[in-house]
């Protein structure tokens, strides 16, 4: 008889029960106003989550840019949400995720506050489950690759725009592209700005476009033949919001052109009905705008079925992890460190950019590290 083949048992993960729930709201002044095609930023702010197991475990992550709701998210998570999830297992994220649902139901309150509340306590339950079983989050998802290029989103308007310096400078930081705003202008006019940028750019830099729902159906195919040549990576939401999903079939349609949308939807439904329509060839759902990583997972496995790519629209110190995890994850995006300070400075331990790319780590759940100095200057207080 051959060797009796012996079952190697894998150790027991203990329970990982959340005692406490903190948070900690930053804001941060932004050096000069940002204009996008319908909208202006004059702070970048972010909520802090720091989850606590009676274990010894604690997940910390930070999600969401809000600025005069920070106060009303920071309140949601204090009163509504963790008095729902103390004692219960974090670890039973599904569970958990569903015990903070009941956030949006109020009809008389804006609902993406509840959903960005969600978001991050979720995101701070993976980075406890991350390091509870000592794997990084982009691994415990799926662990495609840990190695994504990264774009960073600009070409804002105002007097002092400069695109060629905007654009060399971000090849100085070793980006690998550019998500460039258009549809503040008509698009003859955002059509010659482009042209500058794929110019100063060369061929080897990815350049997407940005109209963040600004033009009928109609200007929408007009820019995108007047770009044809320039080698646009997508064209991401191209059409006013009462009817995107069919006028941007149109758009798709009509130019070729790949669009990509979905940060403006607030649920893997609304993402799914993209994708029925043919309205897109990326889906950029915001997973901290829309309730977590959680929801976003579940838009990913769905967009694999329907061979849409996914990306997702900001916050990389999330994004990151959840676009190696996957096949078909694109870009992991970011700003200039003037309209992001975050990212650029609250991460004590961010690793560098080589060849257009960032390197993850092995260190487990997000594996970030906060600067509390960071923290402290710019930490919000609300009477």
């Amino acid at each position: 008889m051959g060797a009796t083949r012996q079952l190697v048992q894998a150790p027991r993960l203990s329970r990982l029960t959340i005692a406490d729930i903190e948070t900690v709201p930053i804001r941060v002044p932004l050096p000069r106003v940002y204009k996008g095609s319908n909208y202006r930023m004059t702070h970048r702010s972010t909520l802090i989550v720091r989850m606590t197991t009676e274990e010894g475990i604690v997940g910390e992550a930070y999600a969401g840019d809000e600025d005069e709701t920070l106060a009303a998210l920071a309140a949601i998570v204090r009163d509504e949400i963790a008095p729902v999830l103390e004692g219960e297992d974090a670890l039973a994220t599904e569970r958990c995720w569903h015990l903070t649902r009941p956030v949006t139901f109020d009809i008389l309150r804006d609902r993406r506050l509840g959903l960005v509340a969600s978001a991050c306590v979720d995101t701070a339950i993976w980075d406890a489950v991350g390091k509870a079983y000592g794997q990084p989050l982009w691994r415990l998802w799926g662990g495609f690759r840990n190695r994504i290029q990264m774009i960073s989103i600009g070409g804002y308007y105002g007097p002092e725009a400069d695109i060629p310096a905007e654009i060399a400078d971000m090849r100085n930081r070793g980006l690998a592209g550019m998500k460039f705003k258009v549809g503040g202008l008509s698009p003859e006019e955002d059509a010659q700005r482009f042209r500058r940028a794929r110019e100063a750019a060369g061929p080897d830099f990815l350049l997407a476009a940005d109209a963040n729902q600004a033009w009928s159906p109609r200007d929408a195919i007009r820019f995108a033949k007047l770009v044809e040549d320039c080698d646009l990576l997508w064209f991401e939401e191209p059409c006013r919001w009462h009817n995107d999903r069919r006028a941007m079939r149109d758009v798709r349609q009509a130019s070729g052109v790949p669009v990509c949308a979905g940060q403006s939807e607030l649920s893997t439904g609304g993402c799914r009905d993209l994708m029925v329509e043919g309205a897109i060839d990326v889906c950029n759902f915001d997973g901290s705008w829309s309730g977590g990583p959680s929801e976003w997972r579940r838009v990913a496995a769905m967009a694999l079925a329907f061979d849409v790519s996914m990306a997702h629209h900001e916050e990389p110190q999330v994004a990151s992890h959840l676009l190696c995890s996957i096949p078909h994850g694109t870009y992991v995006e970011c700003f200039h460190p003037d309209r992001d300070p975050i990212w650029w400075n609250l991460i004590a331990n961010r690793p560098p950019l080589v060849d257009g790319q960032i390197e993850l780590s092995d260190a487990p759940g997000l594996g970030w590290e906060l600067d509390g100095d960071y923290i402290e200057r710019y930490r919000a207080y609300f009477g």
